[in-house]
């Protein structure tokens, strides 16, 4: 049987903390994941529009397969800083990779962007975006419980006609893995089944996590077309869904790349249209690897993967449901009260 965590936030995979900034006049924010120690990651794009940071050192032939941090910001491009000031401040910390005794060490430290410049806020911050400087108050904010909604990286985020925002979700297997899901969503699609209250993620909800409705009728038939509230202006790079799924299983990086692979599934139980050309959406996985695997591994795989998807629609649809309206973006609880 599988259960929410205590928290249901990725940080119920032990030795994780998320630390979030916001810079309220910018209308923009910076979420990040922080790992007590180097952890496994692997990432899995789909979007036809992504912004990255050091997700190609993720792949399994590079050098260095563990990472200390990974950033999910606003800002489009202008948020890729916000790594910077991860990395400097881990490096304070005496964090990172040694590639030659003696030299500095480097922490790795991978990010992706969503777009949130046309939101609104005020975007003329001078000669210094502001994004290092939220990166690394970011970092020094980690903790174990951390907000959702108009918090960090989703404080400017709009979900199809809805205010979108930072969700998270866990999940905890009977023989007692967990897996996590933190998210960060600004996406084209929307959230909700047409001419409902209902999130796509409704059947996947524990314990009334996103409201509890459920449906008062039959649903069929759904128009198929698409969704009369997704986001009206489609513009390339001007969206993105961009999430991070854990577990505490001790997967390798190729184990960890299936995770992704099957966990952006997560994407498609929540939002409609999704992996649009107008959206980067990213999964990155991790694992801290700290729980052995027992049973035939090919299974476990496929199990951690199926919960990580389910644990990603869970979160998406709790980002929705805990933003608060924001200027014109409108929130999902004041359009339905």
């Amino acid at each position: 049987m599988i259960r929410k965590g205590a928290r249901n936030l990725i940080t119920d995979v032990a030795g994780l903390r998320v630390g979030q900034a916001e810079d309220i006049g910018v209308r923009t924010g910076v979420t990040v994941l922080l790992a007590d120690e180097p952890v496994s990651a692997a990432a899995d794009v789909r979007g036809g529009a992504p912004g990255t940071r050091d997700v190609q050192g993720l792949d399994s032939v590079s050098l260095v397969d563990t990472v200390d941090a990974i950033v999910l910001s606003g800002g489009s491009a202008f948020g890729l800083d916000a790594p910077s000031g991860v990395q400097a401040w881990l490096r304070e910390k005496g964090r990172g990779f040694e590639i030659v005794p003696g030299a500095p060490r480097v922490p790795i430290v991978s990010g992706a962007i969503l777009f949130d410049l046309a939101n609104g806020g005020n975007k003329v911050w001078g000669e210094e975006p502001p994004y290092r400087r939220l990166g690394k108050a970011a970092a020094k904010n980690a903790a174990e419980d951390f907000a959702l909604g108009n918090a960090g990286a989703g404080l400017g985020a709009v979900a199809g006609a809805y205010k979108g925002g930072i969700g998270s979700a866990s999940s905890v297997s009977d023989d007692g893995f967990t897996v996590g899901a933190l998210v960060a969503v600004n996406s084209v699609g929307s959230p909700i089944v047409p001419g409902t209250d209902l999130f796509w993620a409704f059947p996947f909800e524990q314990e009334g996590e996103f409201g509890g409705r459920v449906p008062k009728r039959s649903l069929g038939p759904i128009d198929l077309d698409l969704p009369p509230d997704m986001k009206v202006a489609l513009r390339p790079s001007s969206n993105t869904t961009i999430a991070i799924v854990a577990t505490d299983a001790d997967l390798t990086s190729v184990e960890l790349k299936r995770v992704a692979i099957m966990a952006t599934d997560g994407f498609a139980r929540a939002l409609r249209p999704v992996h649009t050309p107008f959206d980067g959406d990213l999964v990155f996985a991790v694992s801290t690897s700290r729980r052995k695997l027992s049973g035939l591994r090919p299974v476990e795989i496929m199990r951690l993967g199926h919960l990580a998807a389910d644990c990603l629609a869970r979160a998406i649809a709790r980002g929705v449901y805990e933003a608060s309206t924001l200027g014109d973006m409108r929130c999902y609880r004041d359009l339905f009260p």
